[in-house]
């Protein structure tokens, strides 16, 4: 547990009043990196909801990076959000904004008030992510793949301790899923663990990980092929 940044103990995982999932045990530690995989409707985006404190868990315990979820409170989710990166099928970008003021947006919310530090910081996740020359553009002027990018470059702005990515390659045709998750792969080599919920059966063979499946109200490890 020492080592843990997600641990979840015969926790039940709700959808408004339906129990989509029921006793899940997972521990994630620093530097895992874990697929969530399963059918539409099996649980995988209620469960992705509750760690990042969208949905109440109502029994069992968790904990993700220092927070305790059993007893979260509303006010806590955004200092919650900044310890955890999130990245969302449909990029969720602000389209009136450029690339560079979508990022400063969310360092703003999160309590950045340094100019500098605030351009370099977003100058550092641009370029980790290869969309530093892109920095002017609205994200309507991006293909699908550079949206997620920029999205991805977002979840990395307040140094997370874990990434949650649902369904991130969702949108994405093959050859431009494959690239973003590469970048992905790069991150978690760098040290970061990641969660990512997917249905892209292609790119867990390409690279494989830790694989979870939610089925029948139960969450359960996939043995490796």
């Amino acid at each position: 547990m020492e080592n843990s940044i997600l641990h979840l103990e015969n926790a039940d995982i709700y959808q408004r009043d339906n129990l989509v999932l029921s006793k899940v045990n997972l521990t994630i530690n620093k530097g895992d990196f874990f697929y969530l995989i399963g059918k539409t409707g099996s649980g995988k985006s209620s469960l992705m909801k509750t760690l990042y404190g969208d949905l109440k868990l109502q029994r069992g315990t968790g904990a993700i990076v220092g927070f305790d979820l059993k007893k979260l409170k509303d006010k806590e989710i955004p200092f919650l959000r900044r310890k955890i990166g999130i990245v969302f099928q449909d990029f969720k970008l602000l389209n009136d904004r450029t690339v560079f003021d979508n990022l400063l947006f969310v360092l703003k919310a999160t309590g950045w008030k340094d100019k500098e530090a605030i351009k370099a910081k977003i100058e550092e996740v641009l370029d980790h992510v290869g969309m530093k020359m892109q920095y002017y553009k609205k994200p309507f002027e991006l293909s699908g793949g550079e949206q997620q990018r920029v999205a991805i470059a977002r979840a990395l702005l307040n140094d997370p301790e874990l990434i949650l990515a649902d369904e991130p390659t969702g949108n994405l045709d093959p050859k431009t899923s494959l690239e973003v998750m590469e970048l992905l792969n790069e991150i978690h080599q760098s040290g970061k663990s990641i969660l990512m919920a997917t249905h892209d059966y292609a790119l867990i063979v390409k690279f494989k990980q830790q694989t979870i499946k939610c089925e029948g109200g139960e969450l359960f490890e996939v043995a490796q092929g």
